[in-house]
């Protein structure tokens, strides 16, 4: 499943190519799966707006809409009817500002391609836009989502990691006797950390992550909280870990992959101290740790 890096770089990716431009028709597939508002709602909400801003909140990504065409239409005096309606040139209107909410679920991605490009496999959504490329949200498993809401009516539960200060972050886990990995895999508490990122923040703080989170020092969740901000900030900038599936929104993979110390490294040498890295099962997730440098 995407996380936070992946997303934040798919976001950037498309408020870069899409921003500013209308979106003209939508074409949405037969499964029901995918479509967590009605697609009479979600068509109804996104022809013929403009796309202000493109940004991340959580796992979600985020499309910002206000009206993009304006339908002109005064009634006409001479005949007592009104004049065929025309379409202007596109001009921003806060009349009618809207979100498009994308969560991409396990295998879930949207890209901006040519018209004259293959439409792939397990293709739910094709939106047309006034540049004449399409953005297509793909999604083999369909376990991703697509919605619609009214401006700002969207809110992704949990605080930003990236965001939240010390004395907070330390709140979030106090008299928590959860296991420390489920924790950081609470939406309702961190939103956006998943599987990858958990394990190679506790592995840079120095943390088991079968430790109940209530027996955490102040002093290692200092150090938890500074590993996580600085292993989302890493991945990010290289845009993000490509372990299965997951492209970027000009279809490339990232790179962080590369830099991961104990995440699908099971059996492998530790980097820091050769011990074999060992693979646990927390409340179904697999988690990845070093023996000896986690405590």
């Amino acid at each position: 499943m995407p996380e936070l890096p992946e997303v934040e770089t798919i976001a950037r990716g498309l408020a870069k190519r899409v921003t500013g431009d209308v979106i003209e028709s939508v074409w949405l597939g037969q499964k029901k799966e995918p479509l967590k508002s009605p697609a009479a709602e979600i068509a109804s909400v996104l022809e013929h707006s403009r796309i202000v801003e493109v940004r991340r909140m959580g796992k979600h990504i985020v499309f910002d809409l206000n009206d993009g065409l304006k339908v002109v239409g005064a009634p006409s005096l001479a005949r007592g009817r009104k004049s065929k309606p025309r379409l202007e040139e596109p001009t921003p209107s806060p009349s009618r500002p809207a979100q498009w909410i994308v969560h991409l679920g396990m295998t879930g991605r949207l890209q901006v391609c040519d018209p004259q490009t293959e439409v792939a496999k397990h293709t739910h959504a094709i939106l047309k836009l006034s540049s004449g490329r399409e953005l297509r949200f793909v999604d083999p498993r369909r376990f991703g989502r697509l919605s619609v809401a009214a401006a700002a009516g969207f809110y992704a539960s949990g605080v930003e990691p990236l965001e939240v200060d010390l004395d907070r972050f330390v709140g979030l886990f106090h008299g928590r006797k959860t296991p420390i990995k489920s924790a950081l895999l609470n939406q309702k508490l961190l939103r956006g950390v998943g599987n990858i990122y958990a394990d190679e923040s506790l592995f840079r703080a120095g943390i088991r992550p079968r430790r109940r989170a209530s027996s955490i020092t102040h002093d290692q969740l200092r150090k938890l909280h500074q590993s996580i901000q600085e292993v989302l900030n890493e991945a990010i900038a290289l845009g993000g870990s490509s372990v299965s599936d997951y492209v970027n929104a000009e279809g490339e993979e990232g790179f962080f992959q590369l830099q991961h110390r104990v995440y699908g490294r099971e059996g492998e040498p530790c980097l820091v101290c050769k011990t074999l890295i060992k693979r646990v099962v927390i409340a179904g997730r697999s988690s990845h740790y070093c023996p000896k440098c986690q405590k």
